[in-house]
């Protein structure tokens, strides 16, 4: 499955993580099917962020909420930072995963790369920058 995401959510994405840094960022990928729309940062409410990313609990509530009644955008996955440089998941990634198949996204030195987070751990995904 590529994915196709916009250049305003790159954008934020890079810009969201190099302001964060140290720490990691974090947030949400909206959109609909395997388009990305936009990123939605939240606050990184884990007790060390700079070494672990929690997204903010209301923030996502709020999103889902904003899916399920029509009045926002499908959650299609997470994003967040390694400031260590390494775009690919972690341990502690793996270990956190729902293995839902939603798509994580990791922005590291100015990249991303994006992730399924599948039944049987994380497979790449290839993605397309659009307009918009």
């Amino acid at each position: 499955m590529g994915l196709q995401i916009s250049r305003t959510a790159l954008a934020t994405l890079i810009a969201t993580s190099d302001s964060a840094s140290p720490r990691e960022a974090c947030g949400l990928l909206l959109g609909e099917g395997p388009s990305i729309t936009s990123a939605l940062p939240t606050a990184n409410v884990a007790a060390d962020p700079t070494r672990h990313f929690e997204i903010d609990p209301v923030a996502l509530i709020a999103a889902h909420r904003a899916a399920r009644d029509g009045s926002g955008p499908q959650v299609l996955g997470y994003f967040h930072s390694h400031p260590n440089g390494l775009a690919r998941p972690s341990a502690t990634d793996a270990q956190c995963a729902a293995r839902d198949g939603r798509v994580w996204v990791i922005v590291a030195s100015g990249a991303i790369t994006c992730w399924c987070d599948g039944s049987d751990g994380f497979e790449p995904l290839s993605y397309a920058v659009t307009e918009g």
